[in-house]
């Protein structure tokens, strides 16, 4: 069967934002939609791709768990992979888990370990001989960063086991790095008396904390850890989840004293209604709890999906929710016009904290919930994190209702005119001088995902914008130091740093200015396949719709977004103007002529003495091939280095290709 073009579209597009709130949380630790929302999401896709199996790729977000690692850090690639959980949201959910395990194994009696599911940051740490060696987040689930030296402060983990897991000749064990409420109260409370950014929640406080690259930051920060896996025992030993708990405990680590092994289904369910009723009397926010079948070898017997272990479920507690009013119905315009109505509340306490607002995202999505100036809504902090309006309580709408919501014709911020194109849920300002829009284009342009230049900031992009001095993303590198220094809240030294990080960013490379130009549906991951196959921005200016859409990995409608992109004789003038300031329009290292990987899909395992990850990778793309995290039938090589991970195993058992770093070299012409 076919699937319908709407349905390829469709798919495309969840991978997309799934993606990107991937990142978010992950690496940037700044989600922007609930945990139920992205549930939604999630699950629309998983039942989209059931449904059109044939369109399912090793990239989706349903076949791996997590975002892509941060570049904060050096790669770690795990030992086993960190994957995700699948979720359950009601006691129906977990009879339908022991369902499935009975229906996968014939025959067994179940019984179970629950642990509360704290909400921190997820690490893996290794030990040789009873030494703390390595600590890694947990990245996209296979290469994490390396934080050891942040983790080496945090007192609650050992530097040396003792106990029965001493003379481990390698393990690695997983846990939650978290900090307490009540530190994360002080924290906060100092924070605000200094003047400085406070963090929304515990959760972000503690990623944020980990993720510092000077480890005094981290050691002056209050952070726990509860330990809760074995993932790699060398020798092997235990038969049950509860035993490896019992170590851990005996050898020094912190495991969390709630965690409870009971004998059914019923003790399950018992244990998650009393967590729950508990779980403000907690001195660590926990979402729901972890149900992992006790028995190792019922756990190897179930194995795993690539998001997920068959054996374990997380059972998520009800959201927060409250209900307050719609006072009015603003609109937010972003980077590419797209006009984003908010919701401004009547101020209610959800979960310790105060929401006065809340995004609609989009006319269908208001229209969908009949949202009303006026209308008593219910409101939700899933996860506890980002508030997000669940429905509206029609019983108390007022009498006469008022009038439903309609969007703007006109962008409010410069009275151009504002259209929705066909197919597409976002309505859009056409005015190209919009200044909210310039403001949000330059913001991105700055970020360090794009040019990266420092203290190109909000604040700073307001000024410039309001004070004429900046029309197009060119204007920057006429800037003076001079010039710069007469902006609000800018001593010359700032002024100087500024201008030295807007001539760095001048040599960022090909495939950074095409991410950072905001072209439509091109984030970081297309601009580098770009950038890697054809290497100039001439090159790609002069490619077809057909030249492009040939690329893996991109399609028919990025294609069509980059050429009508170039074809507009404002953002051609716009790249002259670059080019003329100094602008790298060229990708480093990229070469001509036949592509000896051309077509190929590899995998990397271990690390290689020559190049590094990012390195290898970089050399990939530019030489035609592409890079996945997984090994499949599909893969034509898997390159293996030191220390190299399951993915060596799963290429022999597969009969994949495998070549040492010699053997890959040589492959490129390197050797």
């Amino acid at each position: 069967m076919t699937a319908p073009a709407d349905v390829v579209t469709r798919i495309e597009a969840l991978r997309e934002q799934i993606h990107r709130h991937n990142y978010l949380y992950y690496t940037e630790n700044r989600p922007e939609i609930s945990d139920a929302e992205y549930d939604r999401l999630w699950r629309e896709l998983a039942e989209l791709e059931t449904a059109y199996p044939e369109l399912v790729t090793p990239e989706s977000p349903t076949q791996r768990p997590g975002g892509r690692p941060g570049e904060l850090f050096a790669p770690v690639e795990h030992l086993v992979a960190m994957l995700s959980l699948d979720n359950a949201t009601s006691p129906e959910d977990l009879v339908e888990f022991e369902a499935r395990l009975k229906r996968a194994l014939p025959g067994i009696v179940p019984t179970y370990v629950c642990e509360p599911k704290i909400d921190g940051l997820g690490v893996a740490l290794l030990y040789e001989r009873g030494r703390f060696v390595r600590g890694a987040t947990r990245g996209d689930g296979r290469v994490g960063e390396d934080i050891t030296q942040n983790l080496r402060t945090i007192k609650s983990i050992p530097a040396r086991l003792s106990g029965p897991l001493e003379h481990a000749t390698r393990l690695e064990v997983r846990g939650e790095v978290y900090m307490p409420r009540e530190a994360f109260a002080r924290l906060n409370a100092g924070l605000e008396e200094a003047g400085q950014p406070v963090f929304a929640n515990p959760r972000n406080a503690a990623a944020g904390a980990v993720r510092q690259k000077d480890p005094a930051i981290t050691a002056a920060r209050p952070l726990e850890i509860f330990l809760y896996h074995v993932s790699v025992l060398e020798p092997p030993g235990f038969h049950s989840q509860w035993e490896r708990l019992e170590a851990l405990r005996a050898s020094g680590f912190r495991v969390n004293p709630r965690s409870e092994r009971v004998p059914d289904l019923g003790g399950v369910l018992a244990y998650c209604r009393r967590m729950e009723a508990e779980r403000d009397r907690l001195d660590y926010d926990a979402d729901g709890v972890v149900v992992k079948v006790d028995d190792l070898e019922q756990q190897r017997r179930l194995g795993a999906t690539a998001h997920h272990p068959r054996w374990a479920i997380a059972y998520k507690f009800a959201a927060r929710q409250a209900t307050t009013r719609v006072v009015s119905i603003t609109i937010n315009v972003g980077k590419s016009g797209a006009l984003t109505p908010t919701a401004q509340l009547e101020p209610v306490e959800l979960a310790g904290v105060t929401v006065a607002n809340v995004s609609l995202h989009n006319e269908d999505e208001v229209r969908r919930k009949d949202v009303r100036v006026g209308d008593t809504v219910l409101i939700e902090r899933a996860g506890d994190v980002i508030p997000y309006l669940v429905q509206v309580v029609t019983s108390k709408r007022p009498d006469p209702p008022p009038p439903p919501f309609q969007m703007p014709t006109h962008c409010p911020a410069c009275g151009g005119a504002a259209l929705r194109v066909e197919g597409e849920a976002v309505w859009r300002c056409t005015n190209t001088a919009c200044p909210a829009q310039l403001k949000e284009r330059l913001i991105h342009w700055g970020s360090r995902r794009a040019m990266d230049i420092e203290g190109l900031g909000e604040v700073i992009v307001g000024q410039l914008v309001d004070r004429g001095l900046v029309k197009d993303f060119a204007d920057l590198y006429g800037l003076s130091v001079e010039t710069l220094a007469e902006l609000d809240r800018m001593g010359k030294k700032s002024a100087q740093n500024l201008h030295r990080g807007l001539e760095a960013s001048k040599k960022r490379g090909l495939s950074r200015l095409l991410n950072a130009l905001g072209i439509r549906m091109v984030g970081e991951r297309a601009a580098q396949l770009l950038a890697a196959r054809f290497g100039s921005m001439e090159r790609l200016m002069a490619a077809t719709e057909a030249d492009i859409s040939q690329i893996y990995g991109l399609g028919p409608h990025i294609a069509r977004a980059v050429t009508a992109f170039f074809a507009e004789p404002r953002n051609r003038a716009t790249i002259d103007r670059l080019a003329a300031a100094g602008i790298s329009m060229v990708e480093e290292g990229h070469t001509e002529g036949p592509k000896p990987l051309e077509g190929k899909t590899l995998v990397l395992t271990g690390g290689l003495s020559t190049l590094s990850r990012d390195q290898a990778k970089d050399l990939i793309l530019r030489l035609g091939g592409r890079v996945t995290g997984s090994v499949s039938k599909k893969t034509d090589y898997v390159i293996v280095g030191e220390d190299a991970g399951s993915k060596a195993e799963d290429a022999r058992r597969l009969g994949v290709p495998i070549l040492d770093e010699a053997a890959f070299l040589a492959l490129v012409g390197r050797a």
